[in-house]
């Protein structure tokens, strides 16, 4: 199959399809043969540890790297489609680099400029919910005000793939939550799709409908999150029950006070696990762990 084949056939009902992605910075290779698909209308969290390629991915998609393999992304190729592709995506980093000297009514002027999706009047109503002025500079504001600046921006923009890499880096909790919430609440519908890069799994595990794991370039586990609780299990397990449950090869294990062990199960039937002691869904960072450790793959 051709490239032109691949891209206009691979990803019906998909956002992004990538096969056999591989990139490589000198002695390290970022992708490792990575393959993915995103369908349309989900919020996707790529995690992995600092070095794993979360941002190599992200750059691929985005047209902004060389790369091997094949990617399709809303259709298009982003090595040769770049600039039709950005009117339909927008790509937001870090919301505490917005330069300090720039005002509110510059930043909007900025977006407006350079997206052909910006909605002006949409950013200035929510501006008008919030303190923001348009003669403010971003050093006149406090963390939450930037926070709301950068949701107005963008939620303004009707794009059909949100990419958003360690958006609130910097920030601390309250803001971060209230970031993703008004995302969830007043961006996101059933025509959109948002990617989250993150360390903070915590945070955004509720937002997610989608989750991938990316480890030393490759994606490790790749799930709906309503279907993480159907295969993955913990078990509460006593000294007693210890040595029968490793026999079933739970994924990770962790020591707990007087004598309990937690163990992690892939794949194994509930009502067996529930002899073992009291079980429980795994949360995502605990899953997470399990995984870049290197006990799942």
């Amino acid at each position: 199959m051709n490239a032109d084949t691949f891209t206009s056939t691979a990803t019906t009902g998909s956002v992004a399809t990538a096969r056999n992605l591989r990139k490589a910075y000198k002695n390290k290779l970022a992708l490792d043969n990575t393959t993915f698909d995103i369908p349309t209308g989900r919020i996707v969290g790529l995690i992995g540890p600092n070095g794993a390629g979360k941002t190599t991915a992200l750059k691929a998609m985005l047209g902004l790297i060389p790369f091997e393999g094949e990617l399709s992304i809303l259709g298009r190729d982003p090595r040769t489609q770049r600039d039709e592709l950005m009117r339909d995506v927008c790509f937001i980093a870090d919301v505490a680099v917005l330069p300090r000297w720039i005002r509110v009514k510059e930043a909007i002027e900025f977006v407006a400029g350079v997206h052909p999706r910006f909605d002006r009047a949409k950013c200035e109503r929510f501006l008008a919910n919030t303190q923001l002025k348009p003669q403010m500079r971003v050093r006149e504001l406090s963390k939450g005000m930037i926070v709301q600046l950068h949701l107005a921006l963008v939620m303004a923009i009707d794009a059909k793939l949100l990419v958003l890499d360690e958006p609130t880096l910097g920030l601390d909790i309250l803001y971060r939550k209230q970031f993703y919430q008004r995302l969830l609440e007043d961006y996101f519908d059933e025509e959109k799709t948002i990617v989250i890069t993150t360390h903070q799994v915590e945070e955004i595990e509720h937002i997610l409908t989608d989750v991938m794991f990316i480890r030393d370039g490759k994606i490790v586990l790749h799930s709906e999150m309503e279907t993480l609780g159907e295969r993955f299990t913990e078990v509460l397990v006593n000294t007693e029950q210890a040595t029968e449950a490793r026999a079933l090869k739970p994924l990770d294990e962790r020591a707990l006070p007087f004598g309990k062990t937690v163990m992690l199960f892939d794949g194994v039937p509930s009502e067996r696990l529930e002899t073992l002691g009291e079980t429980r869904t795994p949360g995502l960072a605990d899953l997470f762990v399990a995984t870049m450790k290197g006990t799942y793959a």
